[in-house]
């Protein structure tokens, strides 16, 4: 029996603040997630990804470099992050309480005078 030569087609995003590339990539149906993402030629294209500190995934999902694709999979390379999801939010916080205490205050000034 002869040797088939079967390939899949997937995608290969990254996405910074300022640009988004979605790239369709022919591979073998046996390809893994860090071969399609060499490649897709988008490794080149953003010297500042490395593949053994940057993680990937596949529709949203954290996965291993080695994981093996299928037909019209979407592999995600995920960025490092610049803060602190939970400061963010603790600090967003902070600023809508004093926010809210300014106003409260200002209402109680205006009342004052009226």
């Amino acid at each position: 029996m002869a040797e088939t030569n079967n390939h899949i087609t997937v995608e290969v995003s990254y996405g910074m603040p300022n640009e988004q590339v979605i790239l369709s990539v022919d591979v073998p149906d046996d390809c893994i997630v860090e071969e399609a993402i060499k490649r897709s030629g988008i490794l080149e294209r953003f010297p500042q990804i490395d593949l053994t500190t940057d993680k990937a995934g596949i529709f949203g999902k954290i996965c291993k470099f080695d994981a093996v694709l299928r037909n019209k999979d979407r592999i995600e390379i995920y960025r490092k992050l610049i803060a602190d999801p939970k400061e963010s939010r603790r600090q967003q916080a902070e600023m809508q309480k004093k926010k809210a205490e300014a106003e409260k205050s200002a209402e109680k000034t205006e009342a004052k005078e009226a």
